[in-house]
């Protein structure tokens, strides 16, 4: 019988894992290179693209870390690929068009690489600038034709059009050291974490200008879009998560054992599963706004993605 299955990456573990999302068995872990960073889910769940950071942390210096992207079959559950990003290092943001074209973002170059048919590529199709420094995250548009990008030494966010070479980009700033972001179903609101502020920014994607602001916890990493609509915010040194309507009006505050470092939405549960310091994943209730129960997993979880059983690739 077929799971629903949370695919984990697990950073410092070096793999990425299959867990049974009822009980939190590990159904398998896939080795890759050293300390992979976020990962994208394909349009038809077949393939997920990891991004190789290749070193623990952006504050480690004298390694130019890694320059790869790992491509995971999700119905054998292997490595069946990696792709080329040299001569461009760190790779960090990822991101899939409507045509899951691939979008990969190089932290120590602050250079976005394109994939057009990532699942056999070997080298990228495209490059251009973030127009920012130490460019970590990106938020990009359905159609791929415009991306926000996170600029934590710059402290800017970025607007690039990834298929337009003469364009240039256009910078505004949130607050300070930008990271966390996601936009609005309608993309007309990027929503900004800044994580020496302490805050959450919404902003016009067209002005480029700060629409509203709240405050979160401590050091706010990471902000995702519910399936209801509603803005969860990771607060990093605050073991919490913040939750906001659009309009960033808080809505109450989840209080986590360990501090949260990313988070995924089961699409038909409703239930929210956070990576947790403590190497573990907690699965929360949104209603009641607690911890349900939670499963041991290996070395600083990160980035997660639920594979519901009906979208499994036949043979899953």
């Amino acid at each position: 019988m077929k799971k629903d299955i949370l695919l984990l990456n697990q950073k410092s573990a070096h793999t990425i894992g299959f867990f049974d999302v009822e009980n939190g068995e590990a159904i398998k872990q896939i080795e890759v290179g050293q300390f992979p960073h976020e990962f994208v889910v394909d349009s038809k769940r077949e393939f997920a693209y990891v991004g190789h950071y290749g070193v623990q942390n952006s504050g480690i210096t004298e390694d130019h870390g890694g320059c790869s992207i790992f491509v995971i079959d999700l119905k054998t559950k292997e490595h069946v690929h990696t792709i080329s990003t040299w001569p461009y290092y760190r790779i960090h943001g990822l991101a899939l068009d409507d045509k899951d074209r691939l979008y990969a973002m190089s932290e120590s170059q602050n250079v976005m690489v394109i994939f057009e048919s990532p699942r056999t590529a070997n080298a990228p199709d495209r490059a251009l600038p973030s127009g920012g420094l130490k460019t970590h995250l990106f938020s990009l548009t359905k159609d791929g034709s415009t991306a926000y990008c996170l600029n934590l030494l710059s402290h800017t966010v970025t607007k690039i059009r990834p298929w337009d070479p003469a364009f240039l980009p256009v910078a505004m700033y949130p607050g300070k050291k930008p990271e966390g972001n996601c936009l609005s179903d309608d993309e007309q609101t990027l929503f900004v974490t800044n994580r020496l502020d302490n805050q959450v920014v919404a902003i016009n994607t067209e002005s480029l200008e700060v629409t509203a602001r709240a405050d979160t916890g401590t050091d706010p990493t990471r902000a995702y879009l519910s399936p209801d609509d509603l803005l969860y915010v990771t607060n990093y040194g605050g073991q919490s998560i913040s939750i906001f309507s659009l309009s960033l009006e808080n809505k109450g505050t989840i209080d986590l054992p360990a501090d949260p470092i990313a988070v995924s939405f089961h699409p038909t549960s409703g239930d929210v599963f956070v990576s947790l310091t403590n190497d573990t994943v907690a699965v929360l209730d949104p209603n009641n706004l607690n911890v349900k129960r939670s499963f041991s997993c290996l070395a600083e979880p990160d980035v997660s993605f639920i594979l519901q059983s009906s979208s499994h690739p036949t043979g899953a």
